[in-house]
């Protein structure tokens, strides 16, 4: 028989179990709220600080520079439904999206109006709008690329490029160093290349042509650039207008790519209502399908490695003379700019047109990734260094030779003169 005892333990025991579960299940649902709440808060901070990578534009040609070039075309196909963006929509709070977005110093228009002697020191004119050089407080030189009133493109061209160059810096991107949302007007700050474009020097009569060693550097300073926005960026980036007009030199005439305003994230899979780029510079299958990717810029790549061996524009049939070209091994010999003819190695050459055919190839897949074009440019290159090492040393050897003959004449004649004179 049971207790009174007993049954109170038993049911102080029961009690006290009870308890426990029910202070257990609320401390794991207090945790459980809190959790999702501040995930909640941290998306939508997430949403309120970011720009879109916009689907944007024809005609971005715009030349940081002394010299430039506009050829940028828009061809109008069927349209597709669009995905949503991964990044916010720009909205009406677009000035403090920008600047929260992109960590670049904003300039007042009032600035920028002094630093172009209000806007005189033009350098060129773009669909874009006008590019200007200016001279900022601290002295550096910088150009200042303004978005033009009636430009809708050109909006989503200025998000693009502040949202995706704030976060991207190589030494072969020219580098964005500030913008201006004000008074209505947008513009874009960037390091100011001095010698202009890599068309300018190919195209233009009055600029001296460049050698060999010099498109040699310039091919390879553009891998560099390509493979960190394809390989190094995070998420990778395609360019989407790469041509010789977009490579912008120093004053050491090293390449820096430029003009980011139709380029995308990869991971953005929206797709576009019209093809995008220039003329001469398309990849085939892109037009083929609408669908740009990494091998396009490879595509695009390969056509500016024949501009720096043939100084032919792409939109001067330059693929046609390739074609025919390629119908024997020293067929490039014939195309070779005649700035060349006697001034570098043939077999060089060669090697050059071998790697643009593979970026050229119908077959997108077929083509070859950034990194491996940049190793074969790279040893290209090494291999010329080794040449010239070897003439040098030829040459050094030669000299040393002539020395010792030179010196064992004079002690000869000291010997004679001695004999002589005894």
């Amino acid at each position: 028989m049971v207790h009174k005892a007993d049954l109170v333990i038993i049911g102080i025991c029961v009690g006290v179990a009870v308890g426990i579960l029910i202070a257990s299940l609320a401390f794991f649902g207090i945790r459980w709220y809190k959790r999702r709440a501040h995930l909640t808060k941290c998306a939508n901070d997430h949403n309120a600080s970011t720009l879109p990578i916009r689907r944007n534009g024809v005609d971005t040609s715009n030349i940081l520079s002394e010299s430039f070039s506009t050829n940028s075309v828009s061809v109008k196909v069927s349209t597709y439904p669009v995905k949503t963006s991964p990044l916010a929509k720009w909205n009406k709070n677009g000035k403090e999206q920008l600047a929260s977005a992109s960590g670049l110093p904003r300039y007042s228009y009032k600035d920028l109006q002094k630093a172009t002697k209000n806007f005189t020191t033009i350098l060129g004119q773009g669909s874009f709008g006008p590019v200007y050089k200016a001279t900022m407080p601290a002295g550096e030189v910088v150009a200042v690329k303004a978005l033009a009133s009636d430009s809708k493109q050109g909006e989503k061209e200025f998000q693009t490029e502040v949202s995706l160059l704030g976060r991207l810096h190589h030494r072969n991107l020219v580098n964005l160093v500030g913008y201006c949302v004000d008074k209505g007007q947008r513009m874009l700050i960037y390091e100011y290349m001095s010698n202009g474009s890599l068309s300018s020097f190919l195209y233009d009569d009055k600029k001296q042509a460049l050698n060999w060693e010099e498109r040699l550097q310039i091919a390879l300073d553009i891998s560099h650039g390509i493979e960190y926005l394809h390989d190094g960026a995070v998420p990778p980036v395609i360019h989407r207008d790469l041509k010789s007009a977009n490579i912008l030199l120093d004053h050491f005439m090293r390449a820096k790519v430029a003009d980011f305003g139709l380029s995308k994230e990869e991971v953005y899979d929206g797709r576009n209502s019209g093809l995008k780029g220039t003329y001469g510079y398309i990849d085939p299958m892109y037009i083929s399908t609408n669908k740009f990717t990494m091998k396009s810029d490879i595509y695009s790549f390969g056509i500016i490695l024949f501009e720096l061996i043939t100084a032919i524009h792409p939109q001067q049939n330059l693929m046609e003379y390739v074609n025919l070209a390629a119908m024997s091994s020293d067929g490039v010999d014939e195309i070779l700019d005649k700035a060349l003819v006697g001034e570098c190695d043939p077999v060089d050459v060669r090697s050059m047109a071998r790697i643009a055919h593979r970026c050229l190839h119908k077959t997108p897949r077929k083509r070859p990734s950034i990194g491996e074009v940049s190793q074969a440019i790279t040893k290209l290159k090494q291999r010329r260094l080794v040449r010239e090492d070897s003439t040098m040393s030829f040459a050094a050897e030669e000299f040393s030779g002539v020395v010792g003959c030179i010196e064992l004449q004079q002690n000869e004649l000291k010997k004679m003169t001695s004999i002589a004179e005894s």
